[in-house]
Formats: C-alpha cells, structure tokens, sequence
C-alpha cells in the first residue's frame, strides 16, 4: 500500500517535473501512460497555449497528469480557468505559499502538492491543506530554495515533520536513488532532469546533446540575490561569474539575465548566450532514452533493489 500512489490513482510513486520549455502534453502523457504522473509545465505557457497543451494531454491519456503552476505566475487567472475548466486531477505549486490557491483547488475536486525545501515550509503547507509536499534538495535544476539542503538531508527531516505524504526530489534518475528515498521517508520521488533528453521532451535537441555530454561539476548553483538557479556552465554561466567578480549589484545581474534566457537556451538551443537550467543528474546521463524507457529503467532498478537481499554486517 502506497499512499502516494492512493492519493493521486498512479501505478508507480513516480512523478515527472513541471520543467519550463522542456514538459508538454507528449512528456506528460508518456510518463502518465508508462504508470507515473505526467507533468505539464505552465510556468513558461502562455494562457492559450497551456489550454492547448490541456486539451492534447487529455486525448492523449486516459491517466491522471498535473500541471505545474509558479504561484508567481503572472497570469495566474487565467492558467487557473484553465486548469479548472478542463477538471485537471492534479496540480502542483511551486515559487509561492500555496495557502491562497489550495482551498480553492481542492473546492473543485483537485489533488495539490506543493514543492518546497524545507521542514518548515512543509509544515506551512500542511497547515494550508496541501495532499502532499514534494521536498526538493539543492541538486535540482532549474530555481532552488536558498537553503541549499541536499535531498539525502532533506527528506528524513520533512518526513518527521509532516503527516502528509512526502515526495523527494532532486538528484533523482536511477532505481537506487528511488530507493534511498523511501528508505528515507518518502513515499514518492520525483524526477526532472532525467527527462529532458527524451524524444517527447519539448527541449531543444541542442540542450539535449548538451545535458548528454555533461560531466560531473558541470552544473552551478548562481544568482543567488534573484532567485538560486543551477545552470549548465557555458559562455553565459561565465559571464555571471565574470559580473561577480566585478561586483556586480542586484540590479546590473538582473540587467545581465534580462528577458527570454530560458526560452532562448533550452527551447531554441542557443548553448551560448542562452540559461540552461538541468540538475546535478545530467551527469550521469548518457543517452536519448525515450520517457517510456526512463520509467521502465528506474522502476526495474527500483524493483531489483527492494527483492534483493543486502548483506548485513
């Protein structure tokens, strides 16, 4: 019995990452129909197009997916007519206390779990009514929580605070990370980066390539007095690094990421000038693997792990 897997009427306690420009309605349905929880990111949508992607994902599956929605989100309105218009099973906050939104989700029949990095944003969550708290460690790419807490610290610490189910994230692509979670207390894991490289990510082939020939130490955690992100390091890493050591104010770094980084890296593949947002994991990623694959992968893994017999010392 697996509450996780109860609450949100999934086969396995897998759920994939909301991540901008890389998780549309083909990754969300892949997973979703390979036995996990599909996740469309609306972070970097449109209104229109988050309806659009929606739509397809529902005629694609006939299993439960979510949308990952920034609770910064400008337009946040409108992605909620949406979300709601369209009986969306599952939605999953980040960026934001989920204690405005999460009644009204759940008024329409919705499943929310809510990203945080901490015990005691996970405790607030609780208290706001969230199902679940997805507990992320600073190995995770994209926008991390200032605590820089790794997952291996973070889980156990959340699992004994909360009484609601718990799902680790960050670092995560292998059977045997899926399987140090639960050790751990969580009842779930979530996997991102892992996900980027597969033929239904919406990625850019370049970025694709690029997460394949990572190694390790090739992702920093910057920008720190914005909002922590972990980049791929490239020409435009090595400018924030060279602003830095100028004495680069809030302002001037602001002025150096401006507008469209993300968009202009990951979804149209400029590796120079471009954000590249993956997690610690890249580097041990290898190959285009298709969503279907990963899953089967880590849950194989999973599987061996858990009816294997360990020696004891």
């Amino acid at each position: 019995m697996n509450r996780l897997c109860d609450l949100l009427s999934i086969q396995y306690p897998l759920i994939q990452g909301g991540m901008i420009w890389c998780s549309g309605w083909e990754l969300a349905s892949a997973v979703s129909n390979a036995g996990g929880l599909g996740t469309i990111g609306s972070g970097s949508m449109y209104p229109e197009v988050l309806e659009e992607h929606v739509i397809k994902c529902k005629k694609a599956t006939d299993k439960p997916f979510a949308v990952n929605l920034p609770l910064l989100y400008p337009q946040i309105d409108q992605h909620l007519e949406t979300i709601v218009k369209h009986r969306v099973p599952v939605v999953i906050t980040s960026a934001g206390s989920p204690k405005k939104y999460t009644s009204f989700f759940k008024s329409h029949g919705i499943k929310v779990l809510h990203v945080v990095s901490s015990s005691a944003f996970a405790l607030k969550s609780q208290e706001a009514g969230v199902d679940a708290v997805i507990a992320e460690g600073f190995e995770a790419g994209g926008h991390n929580g200032r605590e820089e807490t790794t997952t291996l610290c973070l889980i156990p610490q959340v699992a004994a605070a909360v009484d609601i189910p718990v799902v680790a994230a960050g670092g995560i692509g292998s059977g045997a990370a899926a399987y140090a979670s639960l050790a751990l207390g969580a009842e779930g894991f979530q996997c991102g980066s892992v996900f980027i490289p597969t033929p239904e990510s919406s990625a850019h082939q370049n970025f694709k390539d690029a997460i394949i020939a990572a190694k390790e130490g090739s992702t920093k955690l910057t920008l720190h007095e914005i909002a922590p992100v972990r980049l791929l390091n490239n020409p435009f890493y090595q400018e924030v690094v060279a602003a830095y050591n100028e004495g680069a104010n809030v302002e001037e770094l602001k002025s150096l990421l401006g507008r469209g980084r993300a968009k202009r890296g990951m979804f149209e593949g400029d590796l120079q000038q471009g954000e590249l947002e993956v997690g610690q994991i890249s580097a041990q990623l290898d190959k285009i693997t298709s969503a279907s694959e990963v899953v089967a992968r880590i849950m194989r893994e999973y599987n061996e792990l858990a009816t294997s017999t360990f020696q004891c010392f």
